[in-house]
């Protein structure tokens, strides 16, 4: 029987992951590996298996144990995401699909190449199929019920081991998950300019910080904040793009975004071809300006 397991490396994809899986329209069980759990999503089980700081290879393989008996398997894209389910997906001999943007059927999926200027239609013929999804497409799932709740280990022979795990960013939301995003480039010169000129605007209006491929390679943000075809793909309400040219790359990971904002002093930067609105001015003087003007 078509069986849908849902992987979530962190609990803020589950509204997501849900969505998928009901969309899908097939039974579906969730397996959380940050520990916390959530039984209102419409899963019939919810598995925890507490195993998201474990590496790739080791988690693949106590993840090919759990994944027994499903037709699909499928997590929430993002880049560990990837380096995983890749791995499962070997380990399965098993299909896989990446960042799967749409549905025709339990078999027939669509997604983005040519950093999104193509969607593609793929259909897979054999069980099992492993997926990484993006979000974005499916809405938001239908809440209700309780699911019956069950622990599992994941525990699988790894070459590697995790010495430390470090992040930027404090209380801010998730990037996958905010609301409003403000993004910068390489024109931010260095860390403490990015932190102060965008973090401070973040924090004004509750949303997340986002970076440029160029500033992230530059040391000017960290890693984990890099949005695009090779970091985070995003779809908030607003992302406000400050000092960003608009490369493909980055396009690629913010063409879901409901409203655009571009702000930047070339009036030829490429963004303001995709952008709902935009600014030719100097980032330095329009980031405070707006602030002065939200807290009017």
């Amino acid at each position: 029987m078509s069986r849908l397991l849902v992987v979530l490396f962190n609990s803020v994809e589950a509204e997501g992951g849900a969505a998928f899986a009901q969309k899908l329209g097939m039974p579906f069980d969730l397996l959380f590996l940050s520990g916390e759990t959530r039984a209102d999503l419409g899963a019939e089980k919810v598995l925890s298996g507490n195993a998201c700081e474990a590496a790739a290879d080791g988690l693949g393989r106590g993840l090919a144990s759990a994944a027994s008996g499903y037709s699909h398997i499928a997590a929430v894209s993002s880049m560990q995401s990837k380096d995983v389910m890749a791995r499962l997906a070997g380990l399965l001999d098993a299909a896989m699909v990446t960042d799967v943007i749409g549905l025709e059927s339990p078999t027939i999926f669509k997604r983005p190449i040519i950093a999104g200027s193509v969607i593609a239609t793929v259909e897979v013929l054999a069980e099992p199929v492993v997926l990484t999804v993006r979000p974005a497409g499916f809405g938001k799932p239908q809440l209700g019920g309780a699911s019956a709740s069950e622990s599992v280990s994941l525990s699988g022979e790894s070459k590697a081991r995790v010495i430390e795990k470090s992040a930027r960013g404090g209380s801010r939301p998730d990037l996958t998950q905010a609301k409003i995003i403000i993004s910068g480039g390489r024109p931010l010169k260095d860390a403490e300019t990015f932190e102060r000129v965008l973090g401070g605007f973040a924090d004004q209006v509750g949303g997340a910080v986002g970076a440029t491929r160029a500033a992230v390679d530059s040391g000017i943000a960290a890693n984990e904040l890099q949005v695009g075809q090779t970091g985070k793909i995003v779809a908030p309400d607003v992302y406000i793009a400050a000092g960003v040219s608009g490369s493909t790359q980055h396009m690629a990971g913010i063409k879901d975004s409901k409203i655009i904002v571009a702000i930047n002093k070339d009036p030829d930067a490429p963004i303001f071809e995709f952008a709902d609105f935009g600014l030719v001015a100097d980032l330095y003087e329009a980031v405070p300006a707006m602030q002065e003007l939200l807290k009017g």
